[in-house]
């Protein structure tokens, strides 16, 4: 294959990978005017956004040893042609239940994707310096399409319908279903890797009852069923692992996580992906609901954050080839710290201020973020770079997916708790039902309580960051500068 029908492909590679973090985060914006239209109440707000996104997680595993099994040109093409069935259902759901269930058949579809455009991206460069090259650019899209999907959404509501929101998917879909037989390699299946169902289903049961009964304590619900489900979550876990240390051809390889630092790099995007997933919904449901942005005008406000990122992401890599990554990780996440800190010390007085702390925030974690690929592939054998590309992967969906429904979740905590007590249910329920009741009054005090809950969440966000920096120099300290020499990575008894 020619070096220009290479970075050909690698372009059509890059359009699944902005895609998938773009649908994730596309309905940041569309959520108050969806809940108004469809009468979607707080939990169900909760299940459009996170379902997406702990579904792809889920599955992106299972979808990667599917690829191996089948092909992964094969498998890319599948997963579009449902993608874009799925993204239609969505944009046409005629109510709350129905959208959730679009929103799950899109985290499959989503699934198939990512596995596949990474194997991918190793046939077509198989050369290492290129191939990290190239990897960086897919990551780069993934960060870039999770920062965009606020403007994108905006920039579509202010002229059609919710529903709209959706529609690029399927725009997306169709040129990756004409582009991609003519440009990627076949990549053909090896017949290894067995698909193993029985591992599937039990690492799904490991997941979303856990997602489940997380979500109804934080809303106050300290219940028989939310304690069971998290118990079935944890007894499913237990079994999952159990079984992949018995299969000799397992549908996840444990060993992987007994190097260090495939290890921490993972726990380190895995927590800082919850922190910013969440304080991403709260941020931009403030500007809508308190500041009183258009969806375009908030989506558009959050363009200097992404701009942020992505450079915080490209200064990564060479300030890791002057001093250790662990270092770069550590004083991105202190920045992006620093930035939340600010934010909470602003609160809902000064909107311009907090967008511009916020944006501090995503260039810290941008510079933490753009590494955190390249030390997971580095840290893992050649012969397993595909299953390590999938836990990164599944790592970076469901930090934000978690933080999209723990923070989401303690947010609501939060507001319910700073609201005043004789409002009406509705405004009690959420901001966006304090709109709905339209009393004046009702609305100042949902949005003064609003404003106090953004702080909240910044604060405990900013010390949660403080920790994953302490905790990304403990696990990360002996990897050296970029193409430093090192010795072969230490393995775990």
């Amino acid at each position: 294959m020619t070096r220009t029908r290479a970075r050909l492909a690698l372009a059509v590679l890059t359009l699944p990978a902005l895609l998938v973090s773009l649908d994730l985060s596309v309905l940041l914006v569309a959520l108050p005017r969806l809940s108004e239209e469809l009468g979607a109440d707080a939990a169900q707000q909760l299940w459009i956004t996170d379902v997406y996104g702990f579904l792809v997680a889920g599955f992106l595993v299972t979808m990667g040893t599917l690829g191996d099994r089948i092909g992964r040109r094969r498998l890319l093409l599948a997963g579009a042609v449902a993608f874009g069935v799925a993204s239609l259902a969505a944009a046409f759901a005629p109510t709350p239940e129905l959208l959730i269930a679009a929103r799950a058949a899109l985290g499959i579809a989503g699934a198939t994707l990512m596995p596949s455009a990474l194997a991918l991206v190793t046939e077509l460069f198989p050369e290492p310096r290129a191939q990290g090259t190239a990897i960086a650019t897919v990551f780069s899209a993934i960060m870039a399409g999770g920062a965009l999907g606020p403007a994108v959404g905006g920039l579509l509501l202010a002229h059609f319908w919710w529903g709209s929101v959706f529609l690029p998917g399927v725009a997306v879909m169709v040129l990756l279903l004409v582009a991609g037989p003519r440009l990627l390699p076949a990549g053909r299946g090896t017949g290894q890797g067995r698909l193993d169902p029985l591992s599937v289903a039990l690492s799904l049961l490991a997941l979303l009852p856990v997602v489940y009964g997380v979500k109804e304590l934080a809303r106050g619900d300290v219940g028989v069923l939310p304690l069971v489900a998290l118990g079935a979550g944890v007894l499913a876990g237990v079994a999952f692992v159990v079984r992949q240390r018995r299969l000799t051809r397992p549908l996840l390889d444990l060993a992987l996580f007994a190097r260090p630092a495939l290890r921490g790099a993972l726990l380190v995007m895995l927590l800082g992906g919850v922190v910013m997933g969440g304080v991403f919904l709260v941020v931009t449901q403030y500007l809508q609901l308190v500041v009183g942005l258009s969806p375009l005008a908030a989506g558009l406000a959050t363009l200097p954050g992404t701009l942020a990122m992505l450079a915080g992401v490209m200064a990564g890599p060479p300030l890791a080839a002057r001093v250790r990554p662990a270092a770069v990780i550590a004083g991105g996440m202190l920045l992006a710290a620093a930035g939340l800190a600010a934010v909470a010390l602003v609160g809902g007085g000064a909107p311009v201020a907090l967008v511009a702390a916020f944006t501090v925030a995503l260039l810290g974690m941008g510079l933490a973020g753009g590494l955190g690929v390249g030390l997971v592939l580095g840290a893992a054998p050649p012969e397993q770079a595909g299953s390590a590309s999938s836990l990164s992967e599944t790592v970076q969906e469901l930090g934000m997916a978690a933080g999209l429904a723990g923070v989401g979740s303690l947010a609501v905590a939060v507001y319910r708790a700073l609201v005043p007590a004789d409002v009406p249910p509705a405004a009690r329920d959420s901001l966006a039902g304090a709109h709905a009741v339209g009393d004046p009054g009702v609305l100042a005090a949902a949005q003064q309580a609003f404003s106090g809950t953004v702080g909240v969440v910044a604060g405990v966000a900013a010390l949660l960051l403080v920790g994953v920096a302490a905790l990304a120099v403990a696990t990360l300290r002996h990897v050296p500068r970029t193409g430093a020499s090192a010795p072969s990575e230490p393995v775990a008894a």
